[in-house]
C-alpha cells in the first residue's frame, strides 16, 4: 500500500502551507557536547575522529548529569513563535534508546536520569498553548535495548553496546529476539499517540532493517488508529506522507511534499560547535525551501539545563525579523517560478495571481523576469509601503503570445541585506511563456 498524496488530505492542510518549523535535539548527550548517539557508534571505528567519540559507558554515564534544571518550554516556544516558525518536532528518543517521557518500558528521563522527570510532556503542552503544531521524533532503532542488534548492511564490525547480540553482515536474524524488539517499539509509538496527540510523527533510524521487517504497512495503520489524522515522515519505507531530504537543498523538489531538515551550525546536538550558519545563509534557504514548495525545519540544540544557546537565539529573532515583513511570500504560498524565468527563489499566491520574487543579492538597479504573459497590476516591495517599482518590457511579440522580458527598478534604499521580496499582482492568474520562441511572420 502506498500512502496518499498530502495535497489530498485536507487535515494536512496545515503542513502544507507551514513552510517553517523548528527540530530540537535535546537529550544526554546534550550534556558532553557530542554528536546525538552516533558518538559513542562510532567510537573505535576506523578513521574516525576521536574527537567525534567516547566509549559507549562514558556517553551513558551523561545520563547522570541531565538535570535540565533551567528548562523552561514556555520560553522556548514564545522564541520559537517569535521567529515565526509554525511548528516544532523534538526528539523524544534518539538511537540511544534514552526516551524523555515516562515510557512503561526503556531507558526513561524520569527513572534513569538525573532529570528525574517527564520533558515531553511540558514541551508537548507549551507547544499546544503557543499555537503550533506539534510533532514528535522517534528513532525506530535502539543501539541500547538488549533485543535489538545492528546488522550493517555491507561487511564489517563496529563497536557495539552488547557485545553479546552483535551480528556480522550475512547472519540471520533471531527472530524470538526481534519479535520482543517490536512490541516495545509499538508499545512505545502507541504511548506517545495516545497521550501527548502529535499532529506529525517523524522517524529515523529505519535503515537497519526492511521495510518488511519493520512491517511498515502495519505499523502505518496501527499509528492511525492510535492517533487518527497523524502526518508521517518518509522515514517508514513506502508508507510516509511526505519527504525528507537532509542538510543540503535540493537541486530540484521531491515529488510531492517535502521538507528539508538542516542545522544551524554542523551539528545536530552540539550547540557550542561554532560554525554557525548566517542570517543570509538560513533565510535563503527558507525562500529557497518556499519557492520549490517545500518546508524548512530548522534545528536547534538546546543546553543540557534546559536553555537555549545566544548563538541560536539571536539567528531565531534575525529570521522572526524577515518573516514579520515577508511572510506574506512564505507561508502557504505554492511553488513559484520554473529555473529560468527568474534568477532567485519565487512563490505564487493559492490562487495564482500573486507573484513573489525574492531578491537576494543586492540588485545593481532593475531586476529581470521572463515568460509573463499577464499585464501587470500592480509591482511593490513588501514592507516597503506599497511604493510601485518603475517597470518596463523590453523585446516580445505580444501579439504572438510571446512576451518580453519585464524589467523592474528596485531602489537600493529599499533592498534588506537578507532578502528583499517583489511582490506582482497580476491581472488573472499567471500565464506563463515557457516555449522556444518563434519566427515572427507579421507585425
Amino acid at each position: 500500500m502506498t500512502a496518499s498524496p498530502l495535497r489530498c488530505a485536507p487535515h494536512h492542510a496545515w503542513f502544507d502551507e507551514a513552510r517553517f518549523g523548528i527540530f530540537l535535539h535535546w537529550g544526554i548527550y546534550s550534556v558532553g557536547q557530542y554528536e546525538a548517539s552516533w558518538a559513542f557508534y562510532n567510537d573505535g571505528v576506523k578513521g574516525q575522529d576521536p574527537r567525534d567519540s567516547i566509549p559507549h559507558d562514558q556517553y551513558m554515564a551523561q545520563r547522570h548529569a541531565f538535570l535540565a534544571r533551567r528548562y523552561d518550554p514556555e520560553a522556548w516556544l514564545d522564541a520559537f513563535k517569535d521567529a515565526g516558525a509554525r511548528y516544532t518536532v523534538l526528539t523524544s528518543k534518539h538511537h540511544d534508546g534514552v526516551a524523555l517521557w515516562d515510557t512503561a518500558e526503556g531507558l526513561s528521563t524520569v527513572r534513569d536520569c538525573g532529570a528525574g522527570r517527564d520533558l515531553l510532556a511540558p514541551f508537548c503542552a507549551a507547544t499546544r498553548r503557543a499555537g503550533l503544531n506539534l510533532g514528535i521524533y522517534y528513532s525506530h532503532l535502539d543501539w541500547n535495548h538488549p533485543d535489538y542488534a545492528s546488522q550493517p548492511k555491507q561487511p564489517g564490525t563496529f563497536t557495539d553496546p552488547h557485545p553479546g547480540h552483535r551480528y556480522s553482515f550475512g547472519e540471520r536474524e533471531d527472530a524470538a529476539r526481534w519479535e520482543r524488539f517490536l512490541r516495545f517499539h509499538r508499545l512505545q509509538l502507541r504511548e506517545l499517540c495516545e497521550r501527548y496527540s502529535p499532529d506529525l510523527l517523524w522517524f529515523d533510524g529505519d535503515w537497519e532493517r526492511t521495510w518488511q521487517q519493520w512491517r511498515f504497512t502495519e505499523l502505518r495503520q496501527q499509528l492511525l488508529q492510535w492517533r487518527p489524522g497523524v502526518l508521517l515522515n518518509s522515514r517508514m519505507g513506502d508508507q510516509g506522507d511526505y519527504a525528507t531530504p537532509e542538510q543540503a537543498i535540493p537541486m530540484s523538489p521531491p515529488p510531492g511534499p517535502w521538507e528539508l531538515c538542516m542545522t544551524m551550525n554542523r551539528s545536530w546536538s552540539m550547540a557550542l560547535d561554532q560554525s554557525y550558519k548566517t542570517p543570509q545563509e538560513l533565510i535563503r534557504l527558507l525562500a529557497e525551501c518556499a519557492g520549490m514548495g517545500g518546508n524548512l525545519l530548522l534545528n536547534v540544540s538546546p543546553l543540557s539545563d534546559g536553555t537555549l544557546w545566544h548563538q541560536q537565539l539571536g539567528l531565531l529573532r534575525e529570521i522572526g525579523t524577515w518573516l514579520r515583513r515577508n511572510g506574506e511570500a512564505i507561508y502557504g504560498t505554492q511553488a513559484g517560478l520554473p529555473a529560468g524565468h527568474w534568477y532567485g527563489p519565487s512563490t505564487l499566491s493559492k490562487d495564482r495571481t500573486t507573484l513573489y520574487l525574492t531578491v537576494l543579492d543586492r540588485p545593481s538597479g532593475e531586476v529581470a523576469v521572463k515568460g509573463i504573459r499577464n499585464r501587470i497590476r500592480s509591482a511593490t516591495l513588501l514592507g516597503d509601503g506599497g511604493h510601485q517599482l518603475p517597470q518596463r518590457v523590453s523585446g516580445g511579440a505580444p501579439w504572438m503570445k510571446v512576451p518580453g522580458v519585464l524589467w523592474l527598478g528596485v531602489p537600493a534604499s529599499a533592498v534588506d541585506a537578507n532578502g528583499s521580496v517583489i511582490k506582482l499582482e497580476l491581472e488573472g492568474p499567471l500565464d506563463l511563456y515557457t516555449g522556444h520562441g518563434a519566427v515572427v511572420t507579421q507585425n
